[in-house]
């Protein structure tokens, strides 16, 4: 911030139209915004304008005579942050406005003229720091979305090598436990796919996942499950008695994201633990009404809140923890408003807390077929699969070997093309984050010479674009064995290999 350097510091090195030495821009203005009075740098940057909102964006302009009329009340003004244009600069400068009005024992309350100042913030100290910032900004965001194509190759493997160790285990082996286990790994396993599309939907401000139909109370069992070793074995290792009961009555599902609402009821449960250091009563409950819909509770019988903390408990920022970041219960707010929901929550000191969530039923399909027929197993393919990662391509070769699958692979898109030069076959995966030539430029090349042969994009990414008619289907990586069939059943169920 500006106010840490004297007043004869420089305020920009890089625009020669404006060279004015002090930070602090002065003037008095009327209360209806005509200027009376201005420093020397308050001229040269502003001029005598009626007001400084010339410089400001539409909507800080708006604001800005907003704090005009405010002030022209007799209201104080301060530490209101606006974003400023300053001569010869491309990006506007966060500026700190302060409206102090001015009273004349004469004129009563009513104030006779306004004190405005005006204080950089964070100006940067040159047009190349600036550039520099943003090509790191935009350099992080392409290192982010690589990192999220890697991971999800990783995830690949493997759930690929999870889904065959399931198949593999002998019938005697498959006991509840292990069964338990192996849910949970992929449970985690698509938690973190699910997190790397939250990454890449932002990195390039897509809109987020689709919702799906979730059943709460078994999220919420879930949950439980994920945060046993804070609400039961620690506790107990302290010497404190957490009990946790629920009530998880069937409810009609929700439309939403399973892993967002899992963050959001693991948050509570974890804040829950941490309000009852003596230990207490974790309680959840499930209900179902016709006005309000679907109903969660989560209750702790904790220290409590104070009413003042209570109000304040879903801003952003805001946190009674040392440790704090104080964005825990915002984000959760702000997910469950995501969900089209509410969150209300009632507390007193030394009566526990009681969060409750409302949610719209999801509503339910219109035409919801009466018996799911059995579909038809598919001929063996011969199937030619493109990928530069060898964990990714092995894995896939042996799920849809298990299938009775032909599977010949390619490391490249030249490779695949030199295949498909000699050998005949039914369908081609492609992957589409390929080295020199991509999946959609593959796919380009294989339909100008094989129009006919289908071909599936595979894709750790968000955003793929390709025109109409180019590819046959996409699978999302990371994915199990029942999507390589499906896909294969759809394109080559009435081909005979």
């Amino acid at each position: 911030m500006s106010s840490a350097h004297p007043p004869s510091q420089t305020v920009s090195s890089h625009a020669p139209e404006f060279t004015s030495e002090p930070t602090l821009f002065i003037a008095t203005l009327s209360p209806e915004g005509i200027c009376y009075e201005a420093n020397p740098a308050w001229e040269e940057l502003f001029g005598r304008l009626a007001a400084p909102w010339q410089r400001l964006s539409r909507e800080d302009q708006l604001r800005f005579r907003e704090l005009l009329a405010q002030a022209a009340q007799g209201q104080r003004i301060l530490h209101e942050v606006l974003m400023l244009q300053l001569p010869g600069r491309d990006e506007p400068v966060p500026a700190l406005f302060n409206l102090i009005p001015v009273r004349l024992p004469t004129h009563g309350e009513e104030p006779v003229a306004l004190v405005v100042t005006v204080e950089l913030l964070g100006e940067p100290s040159s047009l190349t720091y600036s550039q520099n910032q943003r090509h790191r900004l935009e350099t992080l965001g392409r290192m982010a979305l690589g990192i999220a194509h890697d991971f999800n190759n990783l995830l690949m493997t493997f759930l690929g090598h999870l889904d065959l160790l399931r198949r593999s285990l002998p019938p005697e082996a498959a006991s509840e436990e292990v069964t338990h286990h192996l849910k949970a790994l992929e449970r985690a396993a698509r938690d973190g796919a699910a997190l790397m599309r939250k990454l890449q939907e932002y990195v390039r401000q897509e809109k987020p996942t689709a919702l799906e139909a979730i059943d709460l109370p078994a999220l919420l069992e879930e949950c439980l499950m994920l945060t046993r070793p804070y609400w039961y074995n620690e506790p107990r290792r302290q010497g404190i008695d957490i009990r946790v009961e629920t009530q998880l009555e069937p409810v009609p599902p929700v439309r939403g994201i399973a892993s967002e609402l899992r963050q959001v009821f693991t948050n509570l449960i974890l804040n829950a633990v941490q309000a009852m250091p003596q230990g207490g009563t974790l309680r959840l409950e499930t209900a179902f009404d016709e006005k309000r819909g679907v109903i969660v509770r989560v209750s702790d019988t904790g220290i409590g809140m104070p009413e003042s903390v209570r109000r304040r408990i879903f801003e952003p920022l805001f946190t009674t923890k040392p440790e704090g970041s104080g964005m825990g219960l915002a984000i959760v707010a702000g997910i469950v408003r995501e969900h089209e929901g509410t969150i209300e929550v009632e507390s007193a000191p030394g009566e526990g807390t009681t969060f409750t969530l409302y949610f719209p039923p999801a509503e339910a399909p219109e035409h919801a077929p009466a018996t799911m027929q059995e579909e038809a197993p598919v001929p063996p393919v011969r199937v030619l699969l493109v990928d530069d990662e060898p964990g990714v391509r092995n894995v896939l070769t042996r799920l849809l070997a298990l299938h009775g699958h032909t599977v010949v692979q390619a490391a490249s898109a030249a490779e695949a093309l030199a295949h498909l030069g000699r050998e005949a076959f039914d369908i081609v995966f492609t992957d589409q984050g390929m080295p020199e030539v991509s999946g959609v430029e593959l796919a380009r090349q294989i339909r100008a010479r094989y129009p006919q042969l289908p071909i599936v994009l595979i894709t750790g990414d968000t955003e793929v674009r390709a025109e109409r008619g180019l590819i046959d289907a996409m699978l999302q990586k990371p994915f199990r064995l029942e999507a390589l069939a499906q896909v294969i059943r759809r394109l080559c169920g009435r081909r005979a290999s």
